[in-house]
């Protein structure tokens, strides 16, 4: 298995994060990325950077991928709100956002303030000097993964941080700002016609789903702890099929919180079993490792062991896989978590 991580990654750094009206730290940051990078040496997998965001060909190809699943205007947004934020007087040294569009609003800000509230959905996702640097470098750790499975891997992995799941077309959240698992789907869809994402993370895709909603070539599941007690909250029920074209091509199924592996291994083949009518050509599996008991933010109690019958489950579906990293965050069983995951995935 090729794997992928691009040091610039580290570049995207926060601190700290809001959550539940306090001040933390940031469970997502480059502590993560050196915890899975030191397994993958262990295991004695080679890691591949990228090409360099500096090769200006390979930069404007990937940000030409990313127009596909994200708005223009979000692109923009990304690259340039740094800039304009720091200019405004008495602004903070990071872009946070402290006012979000309701109701009927649709019309468009120009100014910063109102431009980070549109864009930036929640209070887990600051941007700071350097974000948009490293958020690139992980979206070109999945284009490199896509690709090597393109020429003939049979199987890649993108250590992906931050992660992606939760952008949409236009909106960050959730420690997420460019969907990575969506440009891997897009990337394969250079070769394949029909590409399945299957999400095993402990919370609902919601901006894949978003992104491929009314498309039928991007087969989309999820499984996750059910997201009326939980994070994303908006998104992530079984009536969420798709619409227009893509109706039928969503699958959610939600667990109670606290299920265990059993429930999850269970629904997980029910998942499996939903996708074979669409019969894909290539699978995207967004990767999260948070539903492990011990997990920062659990929602779910998977144990290690778990992890390794996940990728047995998923490797026996013996078809073209890219493997893109989700959450997972830094506890003494993170590595351990990715450690079984791949064992079982070789095995399988």
């Amino acid at each position: 298995m090729h794997c992928y991580y691009a040091e610039e990654q580290a570049l995207h750094a926060p601190a700290t994060m809001l959550m539940r009206g306090q001040v933390i730290d940031s469970p997502e940051g480059p502590l993560r990325a050196d915890i899975l990078c030191q397994v993958l040496q262990q295991q004695g997998k080679s890691i591949q950077e990228p090409p360099r965001l500096q090769d200006s060909e390979w930069r404007e190809q990937l940000l030409s991928r990313l127009s596909l699943i994200h708005t223009p205007r979000y692109l923009e947004f990304l690259q340039t709100i740094y800039a304009r934020w720091t200019a405004l007087p008495g602004a903070s040294e990071r872009v946070t956002p402290n006012t979000h569009p309701t109701g009927l609003a649709s019309q468009y800000p120009s100014h910063p303030v109102g431009l980070a509230g549109w864009h930036l959905s929640d209070m887990a996702t600051p941007m700071t000097a350097d974000s948009f640097s490293g958020i690139l470098a992980s979206a070109a750790s999945a284009a490199a993964a896509a690709e090597s499975v393109n020429a003939g891997s049979q199987a890649a992995y993108a250590l992906c941080r931050p992660p992606g799941h939760h952008a949409g077309p236009e909106s960050a959240g959730g420690f997420c700002f460019l969907n990575n698992s969506a440009l891997a789907a897009t990337v394969l869809r250079e070769r394949y016609e029909r590409v399945a994402i299957i999400d095993v993370d402990l919370h609902h895709g919601n901006g894949t789903q978003d992104i491929f909603y009314h498309r039928a070539d991007v087969w989309t599941g999820s499984l996750h702890a059910d997201t009326t007690e939980f994070y994303p909250f908006f998104w992530g029920g079984p009536n969420e099929q798709g619409a227009g074209d893509g109706m039928g091509y969503n699958v959610n199924m939600p667990l109670p919180l606290g299920a265990g592996g059993q429930a999850f291994m269970e629904t997980l083949q029910r998942l499996l079993v939903s996708m074979q009518s669409f019969q894909p050509q290539a699978v995207v599996v967004a990767l999260g490792l948070d539903a492990h008991k011990d997990d920062p933010l659990a929602g779910l109690a998977l144990e290690t062991d778990d992890f390794q019958t996940i990728g047995q489950l998923l490797s026996a579906l013996q078809l073209p896989t890219v493997v893109v990293q989700e959450g997972g965050y830094p506890t003494a069983s993170l590595g351990h978590n990715l450690a079984a995951f791949l064992s079982g995935f070789t095995q399988g």
